[in-house]
């Protein structure tokens, strides 16, 4: 098996360096990543100025490929043949925090597993429930030992075309884990706030602050899950059709 593994925050991101070490109990590991933090980018695709891609040594002295584009041009440009080697599954992550609710929307996480899904590879992202008020290293060793547990069900099973999971963990230790539950999205509360300064020439910019979002604890849900102690696995779909609006609006006057 040849696992593609990407981030969002950069190639010399820790929870990256977990993640493709414990992805190398199950197969060959290609590591292709963005040289930069890409949090909250989104499906982004580059289109307008050219690529470049260079081998660069990680922490514990394997290679890996970076790239000056987002996390979901990294997956494109492996899957367009940067990467010679047939891929068989793409995981994105640690994220090292939790990607739940409408976070799938901005999450460049979430969003490099669609590229996979979109060039029919399977593809899931990882993410970590840490501390709100956490300061210090992050522990990334639990959260990789599920991702693997997880990606290797994904081997064996295969995913739905135009599926992805979406995997989200606890801060715990491993025995600490009240088990695997497949979840739906929940809902992500945002408390955004808008900064507005004025620059040394008095003209305006603005930055947009606030504090951290929370989530709604709903049972069954992303959020939900993890409150409760437990691994929330979300299958995402590409196809965002709204059909029940679809019905309803078949019977509109055109």
């Amino acid at each position: 098996m040849h696992i593609l593994v990407t981030n969002d925050d950069g190639v010399q991101a820790p929870g990256l360096l977990a993640l493709a070490q414990a992805m190398r109990g199950l197969g060959r590991v290609t590591v292709f990543a963005p040289d930069r933090n890409w949090s909250a980018s989104g499906h982004v695709k580059t289109m307008d100025r050219p690529l470049r891609a260079r081998e660069v040594t990680l922490a514990d002295g394997t290679t890996a490929l970076s790239t000056d584009g987002a996390p979901s041009d990294s997956v494109a440009l492996a899957l367009l043949g940067v990467v010679k080697e047939k891929i068989d599954l793409v995981v994105s992550g640690i994220n090292p925090h939790e990607n739940i609710g409408h976070d799938v929307t901005y999450s460049g996480t979430v969003t490099a597993a669609m590229e996979a899904v979109i060039g029919g590879v399977p593809g899931m992202a990882v993410s970590l429930h840490s501390p709100e008020e956490f300061h210090g290293v992050l522990e990334y060793g639990t959260a990789a030992q599920v991702a693997r547990r997880v990606a290797e069900s994904v081997l064996k099973a295969g995913l739905p075309e135009g599926v992805l999971l979406n995997v989200n963990v606890p801060y715990l230790g491993e025995d600490e884990i009240k088990g695997f539950m497949i979840t739906r999205q929940g809902l992500r509360v945002y408390r955004d706030a808008l900064d507005a300064r004025k620059d040394p020439r008095g003209k305006p910019y603005y930055w947009i602050g606030g504090e951290f979002p929370i989530g709604v604890d709903e049972e069954g849900t992303d959020y939900g899950a993890l409150k409760a102690g437990y691994v929330s696995i979300t299958p995402l779909q590409l196809d965002l059709t709204a059909r029940e609006a679809m019905e309803k609006m078949k019977k509109w006057e055109w």
